[in-house]
């Protein structure tokens, strides 16, 4: 191992300790909840995770780099430099967002799948930065490799808020109706009402547990599906240039554009699936639970084909991993 391959691999490192920190963060400031005080309460657990999450980005970045340096070419020609990259850019989705819209309660859900899939990058898809073989040393791979990890990234930001619109979809459906009112604990939005919180020996209805207070906090569900659906039609299109880049890629190092391979087919049934998301949603209505099932589908087929088909099929993308 170079040096620069060698300081790659400890950014990465140096990374995972930053989203480990952010992730016990989250949970600390999630766990909050259990015992909430004032909505204009400052969430300190919530500001050190931001801090160590973007400290981890950059640490994130720095890896993949001096991973492209240290290789010679873009650091995105394996499932370990893949994994490294579709992470960053989930990471890195995360927090533009919070431009926007106050959603630090995703960061849990967020940086916990992030920190799982680097310790599986380092541990078991790890290689050692080197060249690539004759069928990848082409343009097409800084394009279609590219854009297919930048999908995946957006992809799984959708499907967190896809997951939490469904918690907070259960919440407004079964809470009383004088529980239903907007989230304001974790954005500083004002409630509108104020109740007095009931006595910690005479629970009161508004004692709801951890769930119920979570739910409390969350934005409305129709918002979180919003997002997740904007999301997912950025993905939807990124994906789309992913299959035919593929296509036109595999017509000039193959000599054919579709050959039924099973990376081939795992690919174009994701296309198929968010299409079908992208469509019901815009011309049948399917909003709310339909959209967040429908969307949660098309991530878990993406995962099917990245683990899957890359690990336990006969492809011909397998000189990749």
């Amino acid at each position: 191992m170079n040096d620069l391959g060698q300081l790659s691999l400890l950014a990465i490192y140096g990374a995972m300790a930053a989203y480990a920190l952010a992730m016990i963060a989250f949970g600390i400031d999630l766990s909050a909840l259990r015992d909430r005080g004032p909505a204009s309460r400052p969430r300190r657990a919530a500001r050190v995770a931001m801090t160590t999450t973007t400290a981890g980005l950059a640490l994130h970045a720095l890896g993949v780099l001096t991973r492209g340096i240290a290789a010679g070419r873009v650091p995105w020609a394996n499932m370990y430099e893949f994994t490294l990259v579709f992470t960053l850019v989930a990471v890195t989705t995360f927090l533009a967002i919070q431009r926007w819209r106050d959603l630090r309660y995703l960061g849990a859900l967020v940086i916990t799948p992030t920190l799982l899939a680097l310790g599986l990058a380092v541990t078991v898809f790890y290689m050692e930065a080197d060249g690539v073989r004759p069928a990848l040393d082409h343009y097409w791979l800084v394009i279609h490799v590219s854009v297919a990890t930048m999908a995946i990234g957006v992809f799984a930001v959708a499907a967190t808020l896809s997951l939490v619109q469904l918690v907070k979809d259960r919440a407004e459906r079964t809470a009383p109706t004088s529980h239903k009112q907007p989230a304001a604990a974790l954005t500083g939005a004002p409630t509108g009402t104020s109740r007095p919180a009931p006595s910690g020996d005479h629970p009161g209805p508004a004692d709801r547990g951890f769930w119920g207070r979570l739910a409390d906090v969350l934005p409305a569900s129709g918002e979180l599906e919003r997002y997740a659906y904007r999301l997912n039609a950025v993905g939807f299109l990124l994906w789309t240039f992913t299959l035919i880049a593929g296509a036109i890629w595999a017509e000039q190092t193959w000599g054919r554009p579709w050959d039924w391979d099973p990376k081939e087919v795992g690919t174009f049934v994701v296309w198929v699936t968010y299409a079908a998301y992208l469509h019901a949603r815009a011309t049948r209505g399917w909003d709310g639970r339909k959209a967040a099932y429908l969307g949660l589908s098309g991530f878990v087929l993406v995962l099917i084909n990245y683990f899957v088909v890359n690990l336990f099929t006969e492809t011909v993308h397998g000189y990749a991993f």
